[in-house]
């Protein structure tokens, strides 16, 4: 399992190179709460985790990275993110990305799961952002703790139904799985 993540906006300031999982400080990585992971959970992220940044391009949580500010280039990041990523061998990619950093790298959508996050409101889904970062932190978070690793779609589908109400759409060759995740 490889599961992609954004960089978050919100960044603890360091003045020397600092494990990534430490700089980044947004909605997001406060709901993944890398510090109190189990061991063996961290161990999981250290090979499941990726994040794509602006600057490093696939960062790893315990990878040292300094605090930057920069908006991503995605044109000029597509290859050394695809240097990175292409040659890892896995049968399944939970895409937690936001849209901003989804077109640096196109994952093989057959294997691929996009988390979709919304709300229900006067009974009408509705797409939000701010509790959409924090849903995705938690649901890498379920990941990485889980009793077990899933392998396909449905696997992740199984264990994600297991804490939020949610849907899976097969892929249709041209886009990825999506799971719908319903924030509560």
């Amino acid at each position: 399992m490889l599961i992609l993540l954004p960089p978050s906006e919100k960044k603890s300031q360091t003045d020397k190179p600092t494990p990534a999982m430490s700089v980044y400080a947004g909605v997001l990585y406060q709901a993944l709460d890398w510090s109190s992971l189990s061991p063996a959970a961290k161990k999981r992220g250290e090979t499941a985790l990726a994040i794509i940044s602006a600057k490093y391009g696939v960062v790893r949580p315990t990878q040292r990275i300094e605090s930057y500010k920069e908006k991503i280039d995605n044109k000029a990041m597509r290859e050394p993110v695809a240097a990175i990523l292409d040659p890892i061998k896995t049968g399944l990619i939970v895409d937690c990305r936001s849209s901003t950093y989804k077109t640096v790298w196109h994952s093989p959508v057959d294997i691929t799961v996009e988390v979709r996050v919304s709300t229900v409101v006067d009974g009408v889904r509705t797409v939000v952002t701010h509790m959409s970062k924090k849903t995705r932190g938690e649901i890498a978070r379920w990941l990485l703790q889980s009793r077990s690793m899933p392998k396909t779609p449905e696997d992740l589908y199984a264990i994600v139904s297991e804490k939020y109400p949610c849907a899976l759409t097969p892929s249709d060759g041209v886009e990825p799985w999506i799971l719908e995740v319903i924030a509560v």
